[in-house]
């Protein structure tokens, strides 16, 4: 035969074959003709060149061609496609990257080709004929220049025709108008003169500067200028520490006296909540206005240094804001997160946040991206700190284009986020922009990091700034001239000098009724924080009319017509119908359901998020039911009245600091709603600690941002070993002060009813933390009244139902512990002891447990009872307040401590549990 390539009459029939394959499931192909049809897609090659000033092919000329040169032509252009990155310049302290071999042309099967034959491009810019040299200069032009393409990985073939006619056409270079590029210049100018004017004026104080990466102001600018064409009303972003002064000041309008108060030594800030931040962690709010003269809101979340903590929270934030404005399709409100490359591939956080990006419960519409690629973490390499090539790798999992672009390129930087905004816009997908740059200095201003990077530091101090890279090539192009451009210098200058002086006179002067106004103006303005009235314990109407809960209660058992539940369930809704008309036995889950629907009833959205919460744990809530022929959902609480308030139940992802950090982010920027997230047990809150510590228990405080979110955290010790009895209340009480945050652990399905409601109707917002039951769930005496819903109220101290006449030994408790102690006072008829229960431990009661103990004059002793280990629980945090209170040494009865939460034997737990109950009865001592 003498024509021995693939693409001829003999093989048409499987060619076919594999073709019809291809177009079903590629992956199932072999490499070799996946690039064949990536490229050829055979008799398809007719669409039109273009501008590209090259000639469309047709189907007879594709024929005609030698079919192995051709074959290798597709599979150089799909090389490009898929590994011209390797070899891209977009490292800007690399004068030449190394060569891939395997983009030669030797390796290509191009290096004895007709140099002046034309051979067909496939897909390549519609279909053309080329000759090698032209279509390989092209194909390095736009894949090896300043920016390198990650994106063949990604399964969806449309989403890789899009990323290719936008960039292939012009090989990716940069199209802006002489206005858009002046103002890149001044932005980056913008950014330096910034840098350096902090450098100077406050030598060694920590800012965590952006020299070396300011080209992200003129993209960030970019991307808000772009918002109204791209239909964007919004941007929630999040970023660490590095160049977020120069963020706040050149892209939020943050002033610069007060960015310059803040630098000063004598500077105690006119607080208007808590303790404050460091400068660098604040976030802020401001509106600015486009040059198309449209208002983009801008909100930077206030952010810890553990770096990417923040991360969910923007995503939960950006969510609340899509619900706020209606933005159903996800549109019009962009998440945008900056990260450092060591950060990136090295907090698992990272990850959890991206599994959210497509979760029903979690998406956001795509998220931007932007590493800021330092290329060192502290004082780490980056093959210390990755196994991956690349930071940005981890974002593959989710199949999103990645571009590493150069830094040192403000033109090329600002024509990918433009690409990426438009990307995200178009399939609401995340999109990642990896800008390799480099830290002027060290870790901060006062580390030295020529003791471990030597060689790079030498480097550096010689490295061009960006600006005038960029000024250099705008001088040629004659989009500037040197006076413009010193000018936009001059300018800047002038204006950080005037505000540099104004904070100098302000000093001066500093106890002037002017000055201290002023301060208090900039610190109000944008600083996102808010003001409430304090804590009270002054009662709160938690009760619902009974016609009101009779609705609910009839809604929440009533099976829809057609409609195949459980037959379990169905037995369940009988039995609570039953019970809710004989006006008592409401259990635990079904008090939860009355609260949720009596408050969105009265205008209150409900959302409840994390792992398998839609049925529970324990599988006692139950909101969604699956028909058993058909699994169509049905949910009871979306369906109370017409205009009820918005229920939301989503099982979340096998994450919890992700999760809760979105559930988080959520309820400050949605406080109209209840939101409860939901641990599977309470100890694997653990995994979520750093966002409980570092924002959950103390962002009122630091930054002003208030949350009313709830944690429900199963607590109790029931012989299930030391992972799932514990919810680590200890932890929690640990961080209270200040009434930060409340911490309750309540006995009766009445007090959950009422804490839930009290959460929304009071005039002030706290996270609460609800040390949640599991056997008590079931228990026969764990129940309460319609009348206790109807009439009552939430209780922080409950006394004593069937107090003693005169009791000698009063016993204070919190949770599923009452109950054993109940049990074992009425078998031994017990008659001078008197059990009381603590239902909030944080804050704390003090005069409702003093008027308590009153009741009982003459007790000789007080007990705290608790089932967790002395080392842990609420005692070390109670024992003071009892103390206080009751004027007496307050006696333990509990476990003893110990390194573990409880015994991995249900028998040990038996012989323990008896144990710290007999005691709550007998011990006499303290000690």
């Amino acid at each position: 035969m003498k024509n021995l390539g693939i693409a001829n009459r003999w093989n048409a029939d499987l060619i076919d074959q594999n073709y019809e394959q291809w177009l079903d499931n590629p992956d199932t192909l072999d490499e070799h003709w996946r690039a064949f049809f990536e490229g050829f897609e055979l008799a398809q090659q007719l669409a039109s060149a273009g501008e590209t000033g090259v000639t469309s092919a047709t189907a007879a000329e594709i024929e005609g061609l030698d079919a192995i040169t051709q074959s290798r032509v597709i599979g150089a252009i799909y090389a490009y496609r898929s590994i011209g990155h390797t070899q891209a310049r977009f490292n800007p302290l690399t004068v030449e990257p190394v060569p891939n071999p395997r983009l030669s042309l030797d390796r290509l099967g191009l290096d004895k080709v007709d140099t002046e034959k034309e051979y067909h491009t496939g897909n390549y810019l519609g279909g053309v004929f080329m000759t090698v040299p032209q279509l390989l200069e092209r194909l390095s032009e736009t894949y090896c220049a300043h920016v390198g393409c990650e994106y063949i990985h990604i399964q969806e073939t449309p989403k890789r025709r899009w990323i290719q006619a936008a960039i292939e056409p012009t090989n990716f270079k940069a199209d802006f108008s002489r206005e858009e590029k002046l103002r890149m210049l001044d932005k980056v100018m913008q950014g330096e003169i910034f840098e350096r004017f902090l450098h100077t004026r406050y030598v060694g104080q920590k800012r965590f500067s952006l020299e070396g990466g300011e080209t992200l102001i003129a993209a960030l600018d970019l991307l808000i200028q772009d918002c109204p064409a791209n239909g964007v009303e919004e941007i929630v972003m999040g970023m660490a520490h590095r160049g977020r002064l120069n963020v706040l000041a050149n892209i939020l309008g943050k002033s610069y006296q007060f960015l310059f108060r803040e630098f000063s030594e004598n500077y105690i800030p006119e607080s208007i909540h808590g303790d404050g931040d460091v400068k660098y962690h604040l976030g802020y709010e401001a509106v600015l206005k486009t040059v198309s003269g449209q208002d983009i809101e801008l909100r930077l979340a206030a952010n810890p240094s553990h770096l990417e903590a923040v991360d969910p929270v923007v995503e939960g934030k950006a969510r609340a804001r899509q619900r706020i404005r209606g933005d159903l399709e996800r549109k019009r409100v962009l998440p945008l997160l900056i990260h450092g490359d060591a950060a990136f591939a090295g907090q698992g956080v990272v990850a959890e946040t991206l599994n959210l990006a497509k979760l029903k419960g979690y998406r956001t519409g795509g998220t931007i991206h932007v590493v800021i690629n330092n290329q060192i973490g502290f004082t780490t390499d980056p093959r210390d700190s990755r196994s991956s090539r690349y930071c940005t790798d981890i974002a593959k999992m989710i199949d999103v284009p990645i571009f590493h672009v150069n830094g040192d390129d403000p033109l090329a930087v600002c024509a990918v986020m433009r690409l990426a905004a438009k990307y995200r816009q178009e399939f609401a997908d995340d999109v990642v922009i990896d800008m390799y740059c480099y830290r002027r200095h060290g870790h901060n201003e006062s580390d030295e990091p020529g003791f471990t990077q030597p060689d790079l530091y030498q480097r550096l101090s010689k490295h061009p700034a960006i600006s005038e890279s960029l000024k250099s090539q705008l001088l040629k192009t004659g989009d500037i001239s040197e006076e413009e451009a010193q000018k936009l210098t001059d300018d800047y200058q002038n204006t950080l000098n005037d505000a540099f002086l104004d904070v100098k006179k302000e000093e001066e002067k500093q106890n002037s009724k002017k000055s201290q106004a002023q301060a208090k103006e900039d610190k109000l303005k944008g600083s996102a924080g808010i003001t409430q009235p304090p804590f009270k314990f002054t009662t709160t109407k938690t009760s619902v009319k009974a016609e009101e809960l009779r609705h609910v209660a009839r809604r929440l058992t009533e099976v829809p017509g057609n409609f195949s539940v459980n037959s379990k369930i169905a037995r369940q809704l009988k039995q609570k119908w039953k019970n809710f008309e004989a006006g008592e036995g409401i259990d635990w889950a079904f008090a939860e359901s009355l609260a949720f629907g009596t408050l969105l009833l009265d205008g209150t959205p409900v959302r409840l998020s994390g792992q398998d919460s839609e049925r529970g744990t324990f599988s006692q809530r139950h909101t969604a039911w699956y028909d058993s022929e058909t699994r169509t959902r049905y949910v009871p609480l979306t369906n109370l009245d017409a205009n009820q308030a918005t229920f939301c139940v989503h099982n979340s992802s096998l994450s919890e600091a992700a999760i809760l950090g979105f559930d988080y982010g959520y309820s400050i920027d949605y406080p109209d709603m209840l939101a409860l997230w939901e641990a599977q047990f309470g100890d694997f809150a653990n995994g979520a600690q750093v966002h409980f510590d570092q924002f959950i228990a103390s962002s009122e405080s630091k930054w002003g941002r208030v949350s009313g979110l709830v944690m429900l955290l199963p607590h109790g010790y029931e012989g299930q070993g030391p992972e799932h009895s514990s919810a680590r209340l200890e932890r929690y009480l640990q961080a209270c002060a200040e009434d930060n945050i409340q911490v309750a652990m309540m006995t009766t399905p009445a007090q959950y009813f009422h804490i839930l409601r009290r959460q929304k109707k009071r005039d002030f917002q706290k996270p609460l933390v609800i040390m949640a039951p599991k056997s008590l769930l079931r228990h026969k005496q764990c129940v309460s009244t319609v009348e206790e819903l109807q009439k009552g109220q939430f209780h922080e101290i409950l006394n004593d139902e069937t107090p003693p006449k005169k009791a000698k030994r009063v016993i204070l408790c919190s949770g599923k512990v009452y109950y054993d102690l109940l049990a074992y006072r009425e078998e031994n008829k017990i008659k001078d002891a008197a059990i009381v229960r603590v239902e909030q431990l944080y804050p704390f009661n003090e005069k409702l447990l003093t008027d308590i103990l009153a009741k009982y004059p003459g007790y000789e002793h007080l007990v705290w009872c608790q089932e967790e280990p002395q080392n842990m629980g609420a005692w070390s945090f109670i024992y003071h307040y009892i103390k206080q209170v009751s004027g007496k040494e307050p006696i333990f009865a509990g476990r003893h401590a110990a390194a573990s939460p409880a015994p991995g034997s249900l028998a040990v737990h038996k012989i323990e549990q008896q144990t710290l109950v007999e005691e709550a009865f007998e011990k006499t001592s303290a000690k």
